[in-house]
């Protein structure tokens, strides 16, 4: 140890506390937040600076990026080049700020993420409207401080007639805060101010609102939903959500999802790129709903160019984009949220800067404020300047008056000094405007700079002798100032500024002529670079489904043995006569044959009930949408978490969920099992138990019911056994069930009907064609479990029973072959007629061909049987049709 050194003991908590509050105010002030008054960051408000002291104006040519680095770092900013070069590029993008203050030229990078040049490449020069940022800084409007190392100085803030903080916003992360100003538009902002101007005290969030409704974002979008917006100028924060805009472009041949904007600080390589990372995962890891809306994407591409961002999502024949888009704003930036924090810095009562949340009248108010004392310094320091001229001018006039004594008293002098002296001692001048009345209104360092001016050596009330200054100003006139043009000049100018004094003093005396300037200005700005908003707003919205997207309407749904579904309008399908041809209704690949035809809503349920127990669940509107000819898509891709060895075997359209229905399921093996229904309403995507089966059993049939209905149960050699549903207890979705009716050994239940009105009948059709009607109340009551009655005389002729279902004569029966044929006819017109019958024939049959399934739809009167000139199909409830398959 040196002599002289000392150990002085220190705290370590203590020294690390003042240490790092040392540092977190220095990153506070000197880095991270923007100055209220003129929006600016210090590395942004030396950059300006030093661009002006450069001469880098907007009409001057461009200099190297390089050298206006090296300035700022050497006289201002000692810090990385990286730190002074990227925030020179942000404040020359115009997809980062609203309103660019540098223009930049070469390679400034891109919205996609594209660094910049090289600072040696790129080239700089001020945009026009930096130029209001720094007008008039020059004339002591604001203060300077010593640079660094303290040999230059620089502005702590600049004197902007823009509000930059408003029209550019500013993010920055300081020490245990954080700032995310949202950019506005500049008419909008200056018409806030405006407002404010004249009236102060009683301007509201309200009225600011309507005249600068909603931030303005430089990449446009689509502000949704209002209460951040509000919540962000009540209180400085708020969380405002932003969606690209889009449209949707139709042609003959496909239909696209044009993005034309996207949300502000949207990197839109890194959009595309996750929008095709999501179409390539596993469909395990998606939600159902975005899996149905990828699933309609067929191409995905980027059309952007000089002309603007254009990026393209092409559909699928049967896609609907609202539901694509839709999808994509919930899990992709596509829509973003923007959390307003409005951090900035203040100066108290003391000049310190300390940071404040701002509400949007606040900022309004220290903007205006400072721009107050801008003006009223900037009054003072041409006031000055006037008293100066003023001075000299009284020199000259008294001069020129007496100008043979002057040249007399010049001759004779010995050098320049005397002739100062005599001068000054010979003769007096009278001042228009005492000096008391001008050194009230200055400061102590004005006041230091314009003593030399001050008149001394009153020789009378109004006379003063000439001062120094004046005295060295007439000998340094030119001669053909003497003349008498020239003296008359200078009297006009000694006029002019006299005025102009007594303007710039009225000026200082009076609040309403300083925000009147204030006002002028501003509109100034405005003139000369205010635009249109780009940024739309809705306020009014809401969280949209994909169902928010389909019409409602019904629906036919066909689904063939191999598994392919598909959904057509039910307008699509015409009546016709008993006995007709029929229309073709579906096309088939070779080998398949269509099995199950109903009814159902675009915004119902739809559960798949399969042959091993399970249930799965789907909205109406997710089937493949398709003509009437088409053959459908594989219920594996609408189902994708069905297991292969899985099949469908019933299928139920749901409006609601309730706890005062019943869905009754019925087994090939005859087992019968009711459960509640909302025990069905959370469905997961790989489905759930909905019966316990014996390895030899299937489920067969699934029907909703009310509690109160009678339940048939039909086999294929043509039994049915009748008994009431209150016989079956309410079960959970895992048990087995019990025993609804014996079977013989060779014999299956192939059907099962919930009787849910007293003018039901039952309809059975057999494979071959043939079909009746009978009365429900023919088939005897029993109890559940018996071998039940007759439905149908089976015979080699009719072939066994393929479908038993309600009839109602207000209804169609339509019949599906398993070629494909589809044949519509009036209930009414198939005769009512025993049990223990055949039937009548129903459908003529090609050759090979038989009856696949049946279903009941709404009756509808046509006069015209041919297919071209048949009505739609008027819509009936669920409830009407007793129930569907």
């Amino acid at each position: 140890m040196f002599e002289n050194d000392t150990i002085v003991p220190t705290i370590l908590e203590e020294q690390m506390t003042t240490s790092y509050l040392d540092y977190s105010m220095s990153v506070i002030v000197s880095r991270a937040l923007p100055d209220v008054r003129d929006g600016l960051k210090p590395v942004h408000r030396r950059i300006l600076f030093a661009m002006q002291d450069m001469g880098l104006w907007h009409n001057r040519p461009y200099k190297k990026s390089a050298r206006l680095v090296g300035e700022v770092l050497g006289k201002y900013h000692p810090h990385g080049d990286s730190s002074v070069y990227d925030a020179m590029v942000r404040m020359a993008q115009d997809w980062s700020l609203r309103y660019p203050l540098v223009d930049g030229q070469g390679n400034y990078g891109s919205v996609d993420g594209d660094p910049p040049a090289a600072m040696r490449y790129t080239e700089t020069r001020l945009e026009s409207i930096a130029h209001h940022l720094l007008r008039e800084i020059d004339k002591d409007t604001v203060d300077f401080q010593p640079n660094f190392d303290e040999s230059l100085k620089e502005p702590v803030v600049l004197p902007t007639v823009v509000p930059n903080l408003l029209v550019n916003g500013a993010t920055g992360i300081a020490v245990g805060m954080a700032t995310n100003i949202p950019p506005h538009n500049l008419t909008e902002a200056i018409n806030a101010l405006q407002l404010y101007i004249k009236n102060p005290d009683t301007t509201t969030v309200d009225d600011v609102i309507k005249v600068m409704p909603a931030p303005d974002f430089p990449t446009g979008g689509i502000i949704y939903g209002y209460n951040g917006v509000r919540e962000a100028y009540e209180t400085g924060r708020g969380k405002i959500i932003v969606r690209a805009k889009f449209h949707i472009e139709e042609t003959k041949n496909k239909t696209t999802i044009a993005i034309t904007e996207l949300p502000y600080q949207v990197n839109k390589a890194n959009l595309i790129e996750k929008i095709a990372e999501l179409i390539k995962t596993t469909d395990k890891e998606k939600s159902a709903d975005l899996f149905k809306a990828l699933s309609m994407i067929s191409d995905l591409r980027d059309e952007s160019d000089r002309d603007g961002l254009r990026i393209v999502i092409e559909m699928k024949r049967d896609g609907i984009p609202d539901i694509v888009i839709n999808q994509l704003f919930k899990h992709t930036q596509l829509q973003t949220t923007f959390g307003s924090n409005v951090l900035a810095l203040v100066p108290d009562v003391n000049g310190k800067l300390r940071p404040r949340v701002l509400p949007i009248l606040k900022i309004l108010r220290h903007f205006i404020d400072h721009r107050n004392e801008v003006v009223v310094r900037r009054t003072k320091f041409e006031l000055v300047a006037a008293w100066k001229r003023a001075h000299i001018l009284e020199g000259f006039v008294t001069t020129l008056d007496n100008l043979d004594d002057v040249i007399k008293i010049i001759r004779e002098a010995k050098n320049r000094e005397d002739a100062s002296i005599q001068l000054q001692a010979k003769f007096t001048t009278v001042s228009a405007i005492e000096p008391e009345n001008i050194l009230k209104y200055l400061s102590r360092k004005q006041t230091d700079d314009i003593n030399p001016y001050i008149p001394f050596n009153s020789a009378g009330k109004e006379k003063h002798f000439l001062t120094k200054v004046q005295a060295e100003a007439v000998l340094d006139m030119r001669i053909y100032r003497l003349t008498g043009l020239e003296r008359e000049k200078i009297v006009k100018e000694y006029k002019e500024v006299i005025d102009t004094i007594g303007k710039l003093c009225a000026i200082i005396d009076s609040k309403d002529l300083q925000m009147e300037i204030i006002y002028n200005e501003l509109e100034e700005v405005k003139q000369k670079y205010g635009d249109a908003r780009r940024t739309e707003i809705v306020y009014n919205t809401e969280e949209l489904t994909n169902e928010a997207f389909i019409v409602n309407e019904d629906v036919i749904i066909t689904i063939s043995h191999n598994g392919l579904i598909k959904r057509t309008p039910a307008s699509t399908y015409r009546q016709q006569n008993k006995g007709g041809r029929g229309l073709k209704g579906q096309d088939t690949y070779e080998g398949d044959f269509v099995e199950h035809v109903f009814q159902a809503s675009t915004h119902h349920h739809l559960l798949f009930f399969t042959d091993k127990g399970k249930v799965y669940k789907i909205k109406v509107y997710d089937l493949p949408e398709q003509s009437r000819n088409a053959k459908g898509r594989s219920i594996s891709n609408v189902l994708s978490a069905k297991a292969n060895d899985e099949t469908v075997t019933a299928y139920l359209p749901i409006k609601e969920f309730t706890d005062n229905e019943y869905i009754i399921m019925c087994t090939q093996r005859g087992t019968i099992k009711k459960t509640v229904l909302s025990a069905f309403a959370n469905v997961r995507q790989t489905g759930i138990i909905a019966v316990g089966l014996n390895d030899d059993d299937k489920l067969i049939s699934a029907r909703t019911t009310d509690g109160t209905c009678d339940i048939i149960l039909g086999t294929r050699n043509g039994l049915a056994c009748r008994f009431r549903e209150s016989n079956v207890r309410a079960m959970g979705r895992t048990a087995a069930g019990v025993r609804g009716i014996s079977l013989q050994k060779d014999d299956i239940v192939i059907s099962m009907i919930v009787i849910k009105r007293q003018d039901s009948q039952v309809l059975v059709v057999s494979e071959n064609g043939y079909g009746k009607r009978t009365k429900f109340e023919d088939f005897r009551l029993t109890n559940r479990g018996g071998k039940g009655v007759i439905s149908m005389n089976v015979t080699p002729k009719t072939g066994r029973v393929v479908r038993l279902v309600t009839a109602l004569d207000t209804q169609d029966l339509i019949v599906m072959t398993v070629k494909g044929i589809l044949i519509r006819q009036a209930m009414e017109r198939i005769r009512t007629i025993g049990r223990n019958t055949q039937g009548v024939k129903l459908i003529r049959l090609d050759e090979g061909d038989s009856i696949a399934d049946i279903t009941t739809i709404a009756h509808e009167e046509n006069s015209d049987n041919t297919v071209e000139n048949q009505e739609p199909i008027e819509s009936q409830t669920l409830e009407e049709m007793g129930g569907l398959e």
